[in-house]
């Protein structure tokens, strides 16, 4: 069984990928996508969304970093791949569910998803370019706008060459609208050989345990409910080991929000730094009374010094 942290563009950025690994449980981890058009990419690029390439495509808490690329040219995802791996990318991932208009209006995302075809020659290529000690894997929806295409889809991806697929439980027209059709992931993994991930509306150790039970897989790909519930990885895995846990309080909680805040403020503008901890406060609120209460304080504050007296007396 292993638990990955799922790649969420706009969220999950090297900040919150290295305070998430650190809270334990999580096997590894994904970039927000890299874009790959019609060229091949600078460095920069990748360190951009993925700088734990500099320190062997690990976070901070030593959990393995996968980077993904997001793209529809065969060839221009290939090279891309082969350069990634020679500056540091321990393994490609591929995103074939990102549900945003204006990636799918450029052929990116899960509107690949109505081109079996196009997925087997993705892959076959990207698998062919990287060195073969380097994992290729893939992240999927049931499909574009209805489940019709889901299993040749999955069994495209494999046969091109994914080692793994993350399967999100929806299609793209279901956005992130519950439910999860957990029971697709089943059918998948009927269908490939390869490990299958389940992905989508677990928010809780009872969610996953229902999840397991419906799809039949134990691996997991863990989103929202993660960054809402930090600890929700830890406490998968100390249930499926049969070791007691407590789950995190916000005593325990407050010290990563804290230095989530120094880094934000380190990375990011002054006048963008408040919205990237609102962000992730929102989230919480689902589970801390007390992130409630610092939320509403804050939800109208932009000055950054004042947001630090707010945070510390929290």
């Amino acid at each position: 069984m292993q638990i990955a942290l799922a790649p969420m563009e706009g969220l999950v950025d090297e900040i919150l990928r290295d305070l998430l690994t650190r809270c334990g449980g999580i096997d590894w981890c994904v970039t927000e996508f890299v874009r790959v058009c019609d060229r091949l990419l600078p460095a920069s690029s990748f360190h951009k969304l993925a700088p734990e390439l500099r320190q062997g495509s690990l976070t901070a808490a030593g959990v393995p970093l996968r980077l993904q690329l997001l793209g529809s040219d065969p060839a221009c995802l290939a090279d891309n791949a082969a350069y990634a791996c020679s500056i540091g990318a321990t393994a490609i991932d591929l995103n074939f569910g990102c549900p945003a208009k204006t990636v799918n209006k450029s052929r990116g995302g899960a509107i690949l998803l109505n081109e079996p075809e196009l997925l087997w020659r993705i892959l076959r290529e990207v698998r062919g370019a990287v060195p073969a000690a380097i994992p290729v894997t893939a992240k999927m929806r049931l499909g574009f706008s209805s489940t019709d295409g889901t299993l040749e889809c999955a069994r495209a991806l494999v046969d091109g060459g994914a080692q793994q697929l993350v399967v999100h439980a929806r299609t793209k027209v279901d956005g992130y609208k519950p439910p999860a059709h957990w029971e697709w992931v089943a059918r998948v993994q009927e269908v490939v050989t390869v490990p299958v991930y389940a992905n989508g509306e677990v928010w809780s150790l009872e969610d996953w345990q229902r999840c397991r039970s419906v799809s039949g897989v134990d691996n997991v790909m863990l989103g929202r409910g993660l960054v809402s519930r930090p600890d929700l990885a830890r406490q998968i895995a100390a249930w499926r080991e049969g070791l007691e846990f407590s789950p995190m309080g916000w005593k325990e909680l407050k010290p990563l929000l804290e230095d989530f805040w120094r880094q934000a403020r380190d990375k990011v503008a002054p006048r963008y730094a408040p919205g990237r901890l609102k962000q992730w406060l929102a989230l919480l609120t689902r589970n801390y009374p007390e992130a409630k209460r610092l939320f509403d304080e804050l939800r109208r504050e932009n000055d950054c010094e004042r947001i630090d007296i707010l945070l510390a007396r929290a």
